[in-house]
């Protein structure tokens, strides 16, 4: 007998039960009716209205898939998107509990925080430069709640772009004191250098990526508001993360972020 194909509420709330169990499930991409990344966004706009509905307040959105490698890997022509939640972030120096994501990994980016709207038809990369107050560098702490990372384009975006938690720097910097495209990126961990990167490797220019960004958030209804941080995507690659773990990330031009990973998974 044919297993029956899974809906799109109920494989929403199937990743719902895994984020508040911290047991992954198996890849949602032959699970799902019609499984293709429109689906995989009703099934991430499902969780998005619940969450909302039980009182979580949306921040901000981050974008993923931002290297060609990345999307290769994913099956995809274009980055990704995920809503960003007030209780997701962390500030510079605060310790985290490694039991708050499904399978750590930590990347570095730049966040922005916008100062004015973004919701007009036909923007332009003037418009973004125009809207953002400021930037600061941030970790972003990934995370899945697909069983041994082995996700596809639907598994990744239906789990709200593979989010977890966001670190953000303490110190702004207007985009005027820094290049966006070739800042350079070091991640270190327990004092070791882990991975390295450029302003270059997220879409050519994280200015870009947000614009994109921004363009899609008018095509599906959730426009970019004044306040909203945006995570821009990462600059290099993922590192796992473990308790115990202290993180820190230099980007040139926007100084230093850092947090403390604690307890088990």
């Amino acid at each position: 007998m044919t297993e029956q194909l899974l809906s799109v509420e109920q494989a929403a709330e199937l990743l719902r039960t895994a984020v508040e169990t911290g047991k992954p499930i198996a890849p949602l991409r032959d699970r799902v009716a019609n499984a293709d990344a429109a689906t995989a966004y009703a099934i991430q706009e499902a969780n998005t209205r619940h969450w909302i509905a039980a009182g979580r307040r949306l921040v901000g959105r981050k974008i993923g898939a931002t290297s060609k490698a990345v999307q290769s890997m994913l099956g995809l022509d274009q980055p990704d998107y995920g809503m960003l939640f007030a209780d997701m972030a962390f500030g510079d120096g605060e310790t985290i509990p490694v039991s708050r994501v499904s399978q750590p990994k930590v990347e570095g980016e730049i966040a922005f925080y916008l100062g004015d709207d973004l919701d007009s038809d036909h923007l332009t990369l003037a418009d973004v430069m125009h809207s953002i107050e400021y930037a600061v560098a941030a970790i972003e702490v990934v995370g899945s709640r697909i069983a041994d990372w082995n996700i596809k384009i639907v598994d990744t975006v239906a789990d709200n772009a593979s989010s977890g938690l966001y670190v953000l720097g303490s110190q702004p910097r207007p985009l005027s004191a820094f290049d966006p495209v070739l800042c350079g990126m070091v991640m270190s961990c327990r004092g070791e250098p882990v991975a390295t990167g450029a302003g270059v490797a997220c879409l050519g220019n994280p200015l870009v990526a947000t614009l994109w960004l921004a363009r899609k958030m008018v095509e599906v209804g959730r426009p970019l508001k004044k306040g909203d941080t945006i995570m821009s995507g990462a600059l290099g690659p993922l590192t796992p993360v473990k308790g115990g773990d202290v993180v820190e990330l230099r980007i040139s031009g926007l100084g230093a972020v850092r947090c403390r990973f604690e307890g088990e998974a």
